[in-house]
């Protein structure tokens, strides 16, 4: 199919079928999504929201926590409503779903006028699966409105924001409280990736949730391998990192550096750009449209990297970020966390390199001297305190950080710096394999999985039918249960031989084109993960392409002949 303008693309998408009828979470796996097996805590959240459950998701950034409601939009009555943080994001996730057969919209300030009226008047008419709103956008006329739709769930996704005692509160959240009650008492599915015990309590209770079930997933990821530098002895310096993110785009990999202040930003970015790579800013002093054309362009591979303040990340479901580099020290382990998840969403080997000192804590200070609540500001000191602490602590660096989740693992033996027995210096000047990458000797790459294992995982177990012998969590009334997880090989590009490699760059190139001609991410397309499947596995004809993992149904037919003509020649 031919596409042409932005009208013609979304006169395509309203003619396209929708995805066939299936009776089982596994059934809109397979025949679906194209996956063939379920990640720990997805059947399991997916079976508590069919059965008209609540339930919290305390699941990793990558783990799959989409899926979680996309699932259940399949095979519910009535309309799965998601209340999610982006605007950004919220129109990536209905572009993705479209081309996997889904109806799907979003209500937002984007929307011009007419187009807002038309996707009310089909949401009232229970034509979409699943709509996407912003919390702001949950007051008013909307707001009413929904009193009258069949919605069959409600999905808060950032749930952590709902909580004063989280590391991004927005108070925008705080509108969600009662509307469970309002919408006749139906489930409320809470997901994030990053909440304590006591944030966790303060989502169930904000949220008016009713004996929830819940999974806290291992908060370990393999595939990100964690690098940390003490700053001070004038290494990581600019000239550093310009070698490194060289070597990142020349293999054609993208991603994200955080830095502390605006001026920061823009130095760094214009640094960057004098060394001939494609960066942008991102800031909060930047006007809207300069942001959203920056985000747009590193969605789209048209950047290498993003410098940015924490202003950029929250929700950004690039798939394919390669790296994330701290430039400052965060201002909380939470903080960390959610934006070391921006790397590796798709399962590949990335990078996590913090830089760090203690006058990043006193900069932090200088900001927390302004919060009014003593009580909140000295919460707020203790946690970037936290933060110095783990970066300094000796020892694995992925066990010191799944401890602070409550989590106990044995030392990663590969997935940090302090196990590899390199160094963020040996790091960023690795001399380039093929195509420009890092050594594999010394950067993230396949591990076996006796090596990568994941640690045993935390189930929140609710009910009286498991966990009687755990502990209690604040304000819940559940207990933890431990688990055993599974062991996780990773995957890295890197691995191919050369003909799959050169296979996988070409495979790369129709995944652009394709995407260049929708107006969309690269990546919604299919994933580096999926390419780099194709490109090890070589298929020839539909069935073949049909049996990798990520290639379903809807993609096949919307993509397949496009992808099958590079891989038959």
């Amino acid at each position: 199919m031919r596409l042409g303008g932005k009208r013609s693309i979304e006169r395509a998408i309203e003619q396209l079928p929708l995805a066939p009828r299936a009776s089982t979470p596994r059934d809109v796996l397979t025949d679906v999504f194209g996956y063939d097996d379920f990640r720990p805590g997805q059947a399991r959240i997916i079976d508590a929201v069919i059965k008209g459950r609540d339930c919290i998701g305390v699941m990793p950034t990558g783990a799959g926590k989409s899926l979680t409601f996309q699932i259940p939009a399949r095979l519910l009555d009535g309309t799965v409503l998601v209340v999610s943080p982006l605007i950004s994001l919220m129109k990536d996730q209905v572009d993705a779903l479209v081309r996997n057969g889904f109806r799907a919209a979003v209500v937002n300030s984007s929307l011009e006028f007419e187009e807002r009226r038309a996707t009310l008047r089909r949401l009232r008419a229970g034509e979409y699966e699943l709509v996407y709103v912003a919390p702001e956008g949950l007051e008013g006329s909307l707001r009413t409105l929904l009193a009258d739709v069949r919605i069959s769930l409600v999905v808060v996704d950032e749930a952590h924001c709902i909580s004063e005692w989280g590391h991004d509160f927005r108070p925008s959240y705080r509108r969600l409280r009662g509307l469970k009650q309002e919408l006749g008492g139906i489930p409320i599915l809470a997901l994030t990736a990053t909440a304590t015990r006591r944030v966790a309590g303060d989502i169930i209770r904000q949220l008016g949730m009713v004996k929830p079930d819940g999974f806290k997933g291992s908060f370990y990821r393999p595939n990100l391998t964690l690098w940390a530098h003490k700053k001070g002895d004038g290494r990581g310096s600019r000239t550093d990192l310009l070698a490194y993110v060289r070597r990142r785009a020349a293999a054609g990999e993208s991603g994200i550096i955080y830095a502390l202040s605006r001026k920061n930003v823009e130095s760094l970015a214009e640094f960057l750009r004098a060394g001939g790579v494609r960066a942008v800013p991102y800031h909060a002093g930047l006007d809207d449209d300069v942001r959203h054309r920056h985000q747009d362009a590193f969605a789209r591979d048209e950047v290498d990297v993003v410098v940015a303040t924490i202003a950029f990340g929250m929700g950004i479901d690039k798939s394919n970020v390669r790296y994330v580099i701290h430039r400052e020290m965060p201002r909380s382990i939470e903080s960390y966390y959610q934006e070391i998840g921006r790397a590796g969403r798709d399962g590949l080997a990335s990078d996590c390199i913090l830089l760090y000192s203690w006058a990043d804590v006193i900069s932090h200070e200088r900001f927390q001297d302004q919060i009014d609540d003593p009580d909140l500001r000295a919460a707020t000191r203790e946690k970037t305190r936290a933060m110095f602490n783990l970066a300094d602590a000796p020892g694995c660096r992925q066990q010191r950080l799944v401890a602070y989740f409550e989590e106990t693992m044995e030392p990663c033996s590969a997935a940090c710096d302090r196990c590899r027995g390199a160094s963020v210096l040996e790091l960023l000047h690795a001399p380039a394999s093929r195509s420009g990458r890092r050594g594999g000797d010394i950067g993230s790459g396949v591990l076996p999985a006796s090596e990568r294992a994941h640690s045993a995982g935390a189930t929140f177990a609710c009910g009286a039918h498991e966990g009687a012998a755990g502990r209690t969590l604040d304000g819940g009334g559940r207990a933890i249960d431990r688990t055993a997880g599974h062991a996780a090989a990773v995957l890295d590009v890197a691995d191919l031989d050369s003909a799959a490699e050169a296979l996988f760059q070409r495979l790369r190139a129709v995944r652009r084109a394709l995407a260049d001609a929708e107006h969309v991410p690269a990546y919604i397309v299919f994933s580096d993960a999926v390419l780099a499947r194709m490109a090890a596995a070589h298929p020839t004809d539909e069935a073949g392409l049909l049996a990798i993992s990520g290639v379903g149904p809807a993609k096949l037919a919307r993509y397949g002949e496009a992808f099958l003509r590079a891989l038959r020649e």
